[in-house]
């Protein structure tokens, strides 16, 4: 490809490597180099400079490391969307390929696609006619390269992953759809789409669009909706997202039939940003794991207008995990949301008892409808000992006013009277709380140490008082333990990882053992 077959702002890949690819900065000449050459940003931070060289700058890379000249024939400018689907469903596949052929489901997984099948190779295409679904990602696609009847080709289509390929024209994005009379689900990830939406057509059909990596702000997310009517899931993640804004109210508007909204991995610190989306009547879906939220709030009930819609009054499902969270307010302020029964909240300082965080038992306890927590079922065998647990562990820390206890502690009251337990306070002798606080566990000590070698599992009963430290002593003497520096850790149901029990001080109570918790016995490495 000559020069001046290239453009300022084009996408390209590598030729022979359609992974590798970047945008055209500079067409000319390099000092002290003979010929023309192309400057090219890519995407990837393994090239050799900034855009500069030998003190000389041609261009401004994104990264120290991102910019090169690159001759003219070792860079490709891309093939049609016909040209891809004929190279990957008539010619030969790799096992490798065959991998990637997938589309994503509605809850954004990777599922295999239908292949016309190694022994329909002769006359493959008199059978595009049949194909539902086709991954044509990270093939160079950059034009549609429909003409006249050959949208016909794919009659049937209703899902296409152009994931990483060198799309940037929206134009070309509705022509696509529009010889595809079929298309319900379209995903453009990783290709860089230009800032200015034009004649973009109605995609009436399309239900699910997914956008992550693309740069699109949610400027271009409202210009977008006037063209999505049927919209159900929409995926923005990875493109720096920082506000929501709506072009004329507070709130956004339209997207009637928006179910599932995914803006993880985006950079949103501000609650204020997401009550931007609270009167979006149909969505069920929130996810906002990997964003900078440090808060959650909720309209308390007075500020609320009968006459109004409830904020998320449809919302289901809501994830925040490795956020910023720190606070118990915001816990318990997803008790307000009126239908939210799943919810993830790992890697969050709040649910990390590893950073001072509260355990498992105690987010069921004080989440009252949560029915899915950080991916795992909450059966009603867990809620109950988790609450009966929580419970005993507020008892045994009881201090100050009932008015604290229940501004801290918002559901115990709740819980003490549905579970029957009454109402015992700590004993004015120091020596520790009551009945509830200062019974006996039954506990179950399992050896996971590799030195210790292999123990029968054992179960034993003990004051809920006892300290973290003499249950080590204890393990030594039941196991007939010696010489091992020993670590506890507590299995919580429900947790892929145990906690680790490191306040020798701290009783069973006050560290979350419940009855018929497991303590892992493990050793000091």
């Amino acid at each position: 490809m000559q020069e001046n077959e290239f453009r300022l702002g084009q996408r390209v890949h590598s030729a022979g490597d359609p992974w590798r690819i970047g945008t055209v900065r500079y067409l000319g000449p390099v000092q002290g180099y003979s010929g023309s050459w192309v400057g090219v940003d890519w995407d990837s931070e393994d090239a050799k400079h900034d855009g500069s060289i030998n003190g000389v700058r041609y261009f401004q890379a994104k990264s120290e490391r991102s910019g090169s000249f690159v001759r003219t024939h070792n860079l490709s400018s891309g093939i049609s969307l016909i040209e891809a689907l004929r190279l990957r469903y008539q010619g030969e596949t790799t096992e490798e390929e065959e991998d990637e052929m997938y589309v994503l489901s509605a809850s954004n997984k990777r599922v295999s696609i239908q292949l016309l099948g190694k022994e329909k190779i002769q006359d493959k295409l008199s059978r595009f006619e049949e194909l539902t679904g086709a991954s044509l990602s990270f093939l160079g696609v950059s034009s549609p390269g429909f003409s006249g009847d050959t949208g016909s080709l794919l009659p049937n289509l209703k899902e296409l992953d152009l994931t990483g390929n060198l799309l940037s024209d929206w134009k070309d994005v509705g022509t696509i759809c529009k010889e595809l009379p079929m298309l319900q689900a379209l995903n453009l990830s990783y290709n860089l789409m230009a800032p200015d939406i034009v004649e973009l057509p109605q995609l009436k059909n399309i239900r699910i669009l997914v956008l992550n990596h693309t740069g699109v702000n949610w400027t271009k997310v409202e210009i977008l909706k006037t063209s999505l009517p049927a919209i159900e899931e929409l995926h923005l993640m990875g493109n720096s997202i920082s506000t929501i804004d709506p072009p004329a109210s507070f709130t956004v508007q339209g997207f009637d039939s928006l179910r599932l909204l995914n803006l993880e991995d985006n950079s949103i610190a501000d609650w204020k940003e997401i009550m931007k989306l609270s009167l979006l009547r149909s969505l069920e879906q929130l996810h906002l794991n990997k964003n900078n939220l440090s808060c959650i709030s909720y309209p308390d009930h007075d500020m609320l207008d009968e006459q109004t819609d409830k904020p998320f009054q449809n919302l289901r499902c809501l994830l925040l995990g490795n956020n910023n969270l720190e606070d118990l307010a915001s816990i318990d302020t997803l008790n307000l949301f009126p239908k939210l029964v799943d919810i993830r909240l790992s890697d969050n300082p709040v649910a990390d008892p590893g950073r001072g965080g509260i355990p498992r038992f105690v987010l069921i306890a004080r989440l009252a409808k949560v029915e899915v927590l950080n991916g795992s079922e909450v059966r009603p065998r867990e809620r109950k000992e988790s609450e009966i647990r929580y419970i005993r562990l507020v008892m045994s820390k009881m201090q100050g006013s009932p008015e604290d206890i229940q501004r801290l502690h918002p559901r115990f009251l709740e819980l003490k009277s549905f579970h029957g337990i009454e109402d015992e306070k700590p004993s004015s002798g120091g020596t520790g709380p009551q009945k509830m606080a200062s019974g006996f566990l039954s506990i179950i000590l399992k050896c996971v140490g590799a030195s210790i070698g292999e123990k029968p599992l054992l179960t034993k009963k003990l004051p809920g008082t006892t300290t973290v430290g003499k249950l080590k002593i204890l393990c030594e003497s039941f196991f007939k333990l010696k010489s091992v520096k020993l670590k506890l850790y507590l299995q919580e149901e429900g947790s892929p990882f145990p906690i680790l029990l490191d306040d020798e001080m701290a009783s069973l109570i006050d560290v979350g053992v419940g009855n018929e918790s497991t303590i892992l016995v493990d050793e000091e490495s």
